[in-house]
């Protein structure tokens, strides 16, 4: 080959390097605009499929388990007298700051749109190690959203899987919420102790006088019962949980409420992994607009788990009578029905609010720097909330967690790690797409 051909040729090549260099950054530029685009635009899940099949609605059944009474009535003998909410409000010995008081990367963690009307910051140092879980108000026990003369909200909390307590917060004064902990408890050898709750809550409801958790992990999944007429004084101070010389213990805290029954599923033990075995229940909330009032369920679904999986949404009616006040309606047998149960292709599914026809499901985002969607489902269709004008979808709170409404207040109750906030429901269904 001439010389004059070896510079033809390679000028030939660098021109196809070149080309091919160009090509490839303008197929990286263009992906680079599709995720940035698809990233503003979260997956719509459609419209909700009822499930109606018995075999489907036979996996949702859960069976009562009450403590017996001589067992109960053995601590409280023990223990000393049981206190009411309000002694332990009256006792709170610490405050959430306000948002004002809220650091830049705290308050970052709050919704876009529709923006939080009310804003609250736990201190570091009283939830380091903790995970924030389940969050209700008194918004169930009266139809003034108040126990008695007081406005609560109660935050559930975990650290390891060895210990559940929660938050009992005076939420009377919007300008100064304080709260004391009480730990979560479980009777043991017949009333004569009792054992931590070594379980993540993910799910809180109050409904009359009880307080039901649902709880996983530890072997211990299952939707647990608490008797807010049934918190007992610890008599020791000590990191200590339950009998020790001397008296009783409660991980240094103060309070400590022993669990008054727990529903299991008859089923058999929950799975993540299948559409069609026994859901594994999860986010909770309570729904005062069906008759009867109703405790409305979403079951534990991976996000994005590179699998086709869906959802379940089911609901319980409760009981509302004298004797059971707080429960879930059963037969005579102690076995509790779903009356309703739906399937999302939502997953990663937070928290759960149903109210009229609408439910309402928070899924965090897909990024750790990014914001969740808050979606508004029914057998219609789908809509997200939007951060503006445009087709921003990604607006929620960046770590979503347990919804609560008060249907006399029209509040909805969450928690982003740090931060427990309030926004009106009215405000969710102005920002919806």
């Amino acid at each position: 080959m001439t010389q004059r051909g070896r510079h033809r040729r390679r000028r030939r090549g660098r021109a196809l390097r070149a080309f091919l260099a160009g090509t490839a950054l303008a197929l990286t530029a263009a992906a680079t605009m599709i995720s940035a685009s698809q990233a503003t635009v979260a997956s719509d899940p459609g419209a909700l499929r009822p499930l109606t099949s018995p075999a489907a609605l036979d996996r949702l059944r859960l069976q009562e388990h009450p403590e017996p009474q001589a067992v109960l009535d053995r601590l409280a003998s023990a223990m000393g007298r049981p206190v009411d909410v309000g002694t332990v409000l009256r006792s709170a010995d610490r405050s959430l700051r306000s948002e004002d008081s809220c650091t830049g990367s705290e308050k970052q963690t709050l919704p876009v749109a529709p923006a939080a009307t009310r804003a609250y910051c736990w201190s570091a140092s009283d939830t380091a190690a903790w995970q924030p879980g389940g969050v209700t108000t008194s918004g169930g026990t009266d139809p003034d959203d108040r126990w008695g003369a007081d406005r609560v909200v109660l935050s559930g909390w975990s650290r390891h899987g060895s210990l559940a307590r929660v938050a009992f917060v005076d939420a009377g004064d919007p300008d100064r919420l304080t709260y004391t902990w009480v730990l979560l408890a479980l009777p043991v050898d017949g009333g004569r102790d009792y054992r931590a709750l070594a379980s993540t809550v993910t799910g809180m409801v109050w409904y009359h006088k009880k307080l039901l958790v649902t709880a996983s992990g530890q072997g211990s999944d299952a939707l647990y019962v608490y008797d807010l007429r049934r918190i007992q004084r610890a008599t020791v101070s000590s990191d200590a949980v339950g009998r020790v010389p001397g008296g009783f213990a409660a991980a240094g805290y103060p309070y400590v409420m022993p669990a008054v029954g727990t529903y299991t599923r008859a089923a058999g033990a929950c799975t993540t992994r299948t559409d069609d075995g026994t859901p594994c229940m999860d986010a909770i909330s309570l729904d005062r607009s069906t008759a009867p009032d109703s405790l409305v369920a979403a079951e534990r679904v991976p996000q994005d788990g590179g699998h086709d999986r869906h959802s379940r949404l089911w609901r319980y009616d409760l009981d509302g009578t004298a004797a059971r006040g707080g429960l879930l309606a059963t037969d005579f047998a102690g076995r509790a029905y779903a009356g309703e149960a739906y399937e999302t292709k939502a997953t990663g599914v937070r928290g759960v609010l149903s109210y009229r026809a609408g439910w309402y499901l928070d899924r965090a985002a897909d990024g750790a720097d990014g914001h969740g969607t808050l979606w508004r489902q029914d057998t219609h269709g789908a809509a997200a909330t939007r951060c503006g004008a445009d087709d921003t979808q990604l607006c929620w709170t960046s770590l979503p967690g347990s919804l609560s409404y008060g249907q006399e207040t029209g509040e909805v109750w969450s928690q982003s790690d740090r931060v427990l906030f309030a926004l009106p429901l009215a405000s969710i269904g102005d920002a919806l797409g």
